[in-house]
């Protein structure tokens, strides 16, 4: 009886440890292809809440007879279920079916199954314990596998196998619980039930672990489906799915499918960015990157040997990798990160600005768009006022700022919430880029900045000749008086999002 008890508890924590990390799963795979990591994260979780709500209500009818059998049925639908989410909204995605819908519908089957367990489990555990007792040991055991699961998905599941393989990792994890009852109450059941019992456990098993074998050749395929040139680079960090495709001279590198840059017309991109603020300073020697891990900004400083200390600050270790160490990617940024004047840190953005005591002649912020929360929170009033403070007396900032064509609320929203901290003038800026189409920047000033006419070092699109051009916006992209966006009020977040609803 006490080793009953046992498989028992076991069966509880592993039906904690993997009901949470299947909600992570989905939520974190729909904040990597729809963005907007809150909505995301809130949608699955309220769905699951509810779901669970509702498979602890039908227990209610499963009879006292058939409870073990009915279990295990249960623990083997949800590890199919649970460990082949993942690959499901691949497919999804990759066939252009509704993403939401399919995430929603798998987070309702998972919910329901997932709370028809502890009911099911108490129910198992009555004999071996009083109420008071059992529901103590119950929801603690599960509670603690929850917490677990957590700590772990985070700093070792997500970094070293991907949302993918830890789907179906988790998928044959959770078929343990039926493996574990089925081969302890085995010769409590009856000779056929027991058999398709273990039939059904063996075309599980089969399922998924034919899915993990072929993972790699499945993400592969999958990758071929969504991108549509050779994939010459797939990797997941611990932060993002990294992808390089190429075809002919063009190498594209995508970041959680987002596109961040072509080869063919970067430099139209990294030259507006870099050189027409650098044109309006005396003097720059000491620089500040916020972002471009890829080292194509950095590139461009290179150019000016004035230049003293570049400083490259990207969240990603494995961008700045693949940019030292990749030879597309080096061939691009002319082995930048290489360069003895340029130092990567590996630190959050807004964490930097708020510890060091550094002062920069120039802050360029080359982030990825605002569309997730924590990015949005690096195009706060409370970011740029970091910034400001980071900056020496004749400083200037310059930030990426989306396209005030596709997401024109977004892009006034940046310029209006720079120009909120107080610097002396704030220019908002375009250019075409064919791969992305007209996309924006924002330059604010400490002080008053002027065209200084330095000597210009070889550019293949940006001159001081092209400025009147750069600074003029045709009336669909005129200033909408977009609200200023803080840390507790991301309005960029949702301008962006609508802006881009219906591009995407």
């Amino acid at each position: 009886m006490l080793r009953e008890s046992h498989i028992l508890l076991f069966s509880i924590f592993i039906a904690g440890l993997c009901s949470i990390v299947y909600e992570l799963l989905i939520a974190t795979t729909g904040a990597y292809f729809l963005g907007d990591s809150v909505m995301q994260f809130s949608i699955t979780i309220g769905v699951y809440m509810a779901f669970m709500g509702v498979g602890s209500y039908l227990s209610k009818w499963v009879t006292d007879n058939t409870l073990l059998t009915q279990f295990i049925v249960y623990e083997l639908m949800l590890a199919l279920i649970g460990g082949s989410s993942v690959p499901l909204l691949y497919f999804c995605y990759a066939q252009g079916w509704h993403f939401q819908s399919m995430s929603v519908a798998l987070t309702a089957l998972i919910g329901i199954f997932v709370g028809l367990e502890i009911p099911l489990l108490s129910r198992l555990m009555e004999k071996h314990y009083t109420l008071k007792v059992n529901l103590a040991n119950v929801l603690s055991i599960d509670y603690l596998g929850a917490l677990i699961a957590t700590l772990v998905f985070p700093l070792a599941l997500l970094p070293w196998l991907g949302v993918f393989k830890t789907s179906l990792l988790f998928g044959l994890i959770n078929l343990s619980i039926a493996l574990t009852l089925l081969w302890y109450f085995y010769a409590q059941f009856p000779l056929r039930q027991a058999r398709l019992l273990r039939w059904l456990l063996v075309l599980v098993l089969l399922t998924l672990a034919g899915l993990m074998f072929f993972s790699k050749a499945l993400n592969h395929h999958w990758n071929e489906t969504v991108f549509e040139d050779r994939i010459v680079h797939s990797e997941q960090s611990r932060y993002q799915q990294l992808i390089m495709t190429k075809h002919k001279e063009d190498v594209r590198l995508y970041l959680n499918g987002g596109l961040q840059f072509s080869a063919i017309d970067e430099y139209r991109y990294h030259e507006s960015l870099i050189h027409l603020p650098i044109q309006r300073q005396t003097a720059t020697r000491n620089v500040l990157i916020l972002g471009g891990g890829d080292g194509l900004a950095a590139r461009e400083l290179l150019k000016y040997p004035d230049i003293e200390y570049i400083t490259l600050v990207d969240l990603d270790p494995a961008v700045a990798e693949l940019a030292r160490s990749n030879f597309h990617l080096k061939q691009l940024n002319h082995n930048a990160l290489h360069n003895p004047k340029v130092k990567v840190l590996n630190q959050d953005a807004f964490v930097y600005l708020t510890d060091t005591p550094n002062r920069y002649d120039l802050i360029v912020v080359d982030l990825p768009d605002p569309k997730t929360i924590s990015l949005a929170r690096l195009y706060s009033k409370q970011f740029y006022t970091l910034v400001k403070h980071r900056l020496n007396t004749q400083g200037i900032m310059v930030t990426q700022a989306t396209s005030p064509y596709f997401a024109k609320q977004a892009f006034w929203s940046i310029h209006n919430t720079a120009a909120s901290v107080g610097f002396h003038s704030v220019t908002p800026y375009h250019v075409d880029v064919p791969s992305f189409g007209n996309w924006g920047f924002v330059m604010a000033c400490k002080a008053a900045c002027q065209l200084q006419h330095h000597a210009l070092p070889d550019t293949r699109f940006y001159s001081p000749d092209i400025e009147p051009l750069l600074m003029t916006f045709p009336a669909d992209m005129h200033n909408t008086h977009s609200k200023v966006s803080s840390l507790d009020q991301p309005h960029v977040l949702y301008y962006y999002l609508d802006g881009w609803k219906y591009w995407n």
